[in-house]
């Protein structure tokens, strides 16, 4: 008889069915009910307290594209190329237009509710292994929904990085789920939204490369992202700018790093490094290869736990090494770090907490700037903690994929 041997919490033990529930398992469930309530309330009226909070990227990006909406006609806007986000989000911008109250409001609302999408997605990719009725399940959603820089980012900072982000938690559910075609639907939603989707594609790749993932699906990635850019097309939006709006978005940040805490910290100086740029993206890509590569000669089967280890290493190794990121392009790290954890609680708590940690310093200096600004703490410091994250959960990688390591079994 074979031993399922495994570092994930037990799930607990499950009711019969069909088993009458006395009055105390009713009156602990009525609890349980008050209190998750009272949780959901309070991390929305934090979230609202925020709201009135007015950021530069507000002030000189966001009021000014809903002004240029509104002047324009609305969806007579989407003509125009009034801003530097691709068609989706001009879409949403259109509809904040349409909604009551102040623009600041709206697109903060917007973020919001993408972040319940994205609490949605964490609770079924922990429920795939605790099952629906664990409470485990909830409490992975509510951690992912109330973590710092989920709340700062949309509620404080209003940018929507948790519109492309819970797509892309649903893309990774769906290839847990073994629907890729569905996936791939999602990933395009998130490409849709932003570029910053490509960090999880690896794990993507390597899916394919395992059979997991048929070439065909992938086609409903480049589907989606056009079929997304037909409304704004029959509007009479220049096709040319449209479709090449990420290529002009590369050619905006000269600077190898915009307060990530990626390897480019550790390269303080002025002298060469323009010339650094395409070394470092053909770098990174030859890391995703050897990534692939790794994958392919372990033969390891693809079990949802090693599905999360990938798409965490992807996550975190992309952006930690391509030039001109910001701090807020470790959000999906954010996410799959807290999920990985739960699937792998003894080895890989720690993680998220890092990772947490580190994003939320890399934050605060343009959240909370005097004069010309300042870290806290030594980016250089916030890099290297990045990095060593980075090689644990990449050691854990090698480790969980070596012949006769079992990551899964059933809970109960």
């Amino acid at each position: 008889m074979s031993t399922c041997v495994t570092d994930e919490v037990s799930a607990g033990p499950r009711s019969t069915s069909g088993e009458p529930v006395d009055r105390h398992e009713r009156n602990r469930q009525r609890y349980v009910v008050v209190l998750l309530s009272a949780v959901i309330g309070m991390a929305m009226v934090l979230r609202i307290s925020l709201f009135r909070y007015e950021t530069t990227d507000y002030l000189y990006y966001y009021r000014q594209w809903y002004e240029f909406v509104v002047e324009h006609g609305r969806f007579a806007a989407l003509s125009y190329e009034f801003s530097d986000q691709n068609a989706p989000y001009r879409y949403v911008m259109v509809l904040v237009t349409l909604l009551p109250g102040s623009p600041l409001i709206g697109i903060k609302a917007v973020s919001v509710g993408f972040e319940l999408l994205i609490a949605f997605f964490a609770y079924r990719i922990t429920a795939l292994r605790f099952g629906p009725r664990s409470w485990v399940s909830g409490v992975a959603a509510l951690i992912v929904f109330l973590l710092p820089t989920v709340v700062l980012n949309g509620s404080m900072w209003a940018q929507g990085d948790a519109i492309y982000a819970s797509f892309a938690l649903g893309g990774v559910y769906y290839l847990l789920r073994r629907k890729p075609y569905w996936a791939c639907v999602f990933f395009g939603l998130a490409l849709a939204f932003k570029l910053q989707a490509i960090f999880v594609f690896p794990l993507l790749l390597i899916m394919v490369l395992l059979g997991r993932v048929p070439w065909r699906a992938l086609l409903a990635i480049p589907a989606v992202y056009l079929l997304l850019d037909v409304p704004a097309l029959l509007l009479g939006a220049d096709p040319g700018k449209l479709l090449t709006i990420y290529v002009r978005q590369t050619d905006i940040w000269p600077k190898l790093t915009m307060n990530a805490p990626s390897i480019w910290q550790f390269f303080r100086g002025n002298e060469g490094m323009d010339s650094m740029r395409v070394p470092a993206v053909l770098f990174a890509g030859l890391l995703v290869l050897v990534l692939c590569l790794l994958v392919l000669l372990s033969r390891a089967e693809p079990t949802d736990t090693r599905i999360l280890l990938l798409g965490t290493v992807s996550v975190l190794l992309v952006p930690f090494v391509l030039p001109s990121m910001h701090e807020r392009y470790f959000y999906l790290a954010d996410l799959l770090t807290v999920l990985l954890a739960f699937h792998l609680p003894r080895r890989l708590w720690f993680v998220p907490v890092v990772v947490q940690f580190v994003s939320l310093l890399s934050y605060l200096p343009f959240l909370f700037r005097a004069g010309d600004g300042g870290e806290p703490v030594d980016f250089r410091i916030l890099a290297a903690l990045e990095l060593a994250v980075l090689v644990v959960v990449v050691r854990e990688t090698v480790r969980q994929l070596r012949p006769g390591v079992t990551t899964a079994c059933p809970p109960g």
